[in-house]
């Protein structure tokens, strides 16, 4: 028999909760016969939102959660006083072992404090990073870490260096990935103490494919595969590449109906320009895993729809085929050793 694969999802998080959530886990299901689905929180809206679709219903059950933590909520209050709520009973499933990930589009705050607290670090992982794919010109490169550890150490950054070569070459598939630390400048003298501190330290390590420091406007090109920083600077990246992306999508868009000639130019680049740009769309790539704990804790974008939450369930699946956990277990333990 099929194992199967068990992917919790919080069903409340984020702006299109329940409609989209429900919607893109029913099409992940659809896609694969071995994934179960657990949608957590307010059944009798799940449900009512369930009676739309078909679905092979051995592959999606509904948990009843009765509360939301809100995004406004200081997080680990929220945890700690709403033990009833989607993103904590999501949680749990996966620290008692019976889901293999969950994915939440809810509060970033309440899912990595609840990752920590009740999924727990993998023992040896000093902190654990949030970790999103993000588009350049030569495929993806992962984000690591874009919101997690914002005073980071040095030691950190070297593990997260390790964690994210791991995930780039078992999930994503890109052999031998080049591992970049983010800095002002391209010279090892370079750049504010954390990363002067951290720079001889990755040009240490046997196990990864350092290539030395990038600068952000190489980030875009593709020049590394795995990009190393602390939480901050991390997240500066994400969110303005995040909205150049944006605006230059709006501005081709506009530019394309400016006069007849430019409408007709339009019509004929349409098809290269779509595909094109949808290589540039992040919900192409789900969202972004929680690396380091004892079980898959996947973040998605709180304006995610069905398309993000279904390949975010999809890369739950990748994660686990891969048995990337394992990886990064034994990873930290030769290094301990």
């Amino acid at each position: 028999m099929q194992e199967m694969i068990r992917v919790a999802v919080d069903a409340m998080g984020g702006d299109n909760a329940p409609d989209e959530i429900v919607k893109g886990a029913v099409e992940a299901v659809g896609l694969r016969r071995d994934i179960k689905v657990f949608l957590v929180g307010k059944e009798e809206r799940i449900r009512e939102k369930l009676k739309a679709y078909s679905y092979g219903e051995e592959q999606i059950e509904v948990v009843e959660a009765s509360e939301v933590i809100e995004t406004a909520e200081p997080p680990v209050a929220a945890i700690r006083k709403k033990k009833d709520s989607s993103i904590v009973v999501g949680l749990k499933l996966v620290k008692e072992g019976k889901a293999d990930a969950f994915v939440s589009a809810g509060s970033s705050g309440a899912v990595l404090v609840g990752g920590q607290l009740l999924v727990g670090r993998i023992k040896g992982v000093e902190r654990p990073p949030l970790a999103p794919l993000i588009p350049t010109a030569k495929g993806v490169a992962l984000l690591i870490d874009c919101g997690a550890n914002v005073d980071a150490r040095a030691s950190h950054l070297v593990q997260f260096a390790k964690m994210g070569s791991i995930y780039m070459e078992h999930v994503v598939g890109v052999s031998n990935p080049k591992v970049a630390l983010v800095n002002i400048g391209a010279e090892e003298e370079k750049g504010n103490a954390l990363v002067k501190e951290t720079f001889p330290l990755l040009k240490e390590c046997r196990d990864i494919n350092f290539i030395g420091s990038i600068e952000a406007r190489e980030i875009p090109h593709g020049q590394a595969d795995v990009i190393v920083c602390e939480a901050f600077v991390g997240n500066v990246i994400l969110k303005l590449y995040e909205g150049v992306g944006a605006v230059l999508v709006s501005k081709i868009k506009d530019g394309m109906k400016t006069s007849l000639r430019s409408k007709i130019g339009g019509l004929l680049v349409k098809p290269a320009l779509k595909e094109t740009l949808k290589s540039f769309d992040a919900t192409e790539y789900g969202g972004a895993p929680l690396l380091g704990l004892k079980g898959l804790v996947v973040k998605t974008h709180g304006s995610s729809k069905a398309q993000e939450v279904k390949n975010s369930i999809l890369q739950c699946v990748t994660f686990k085929e891969q048995q990337i956990h394992d990886k990064i277990k034994e990873n930290i333990i030769r290094e301990e050793g």
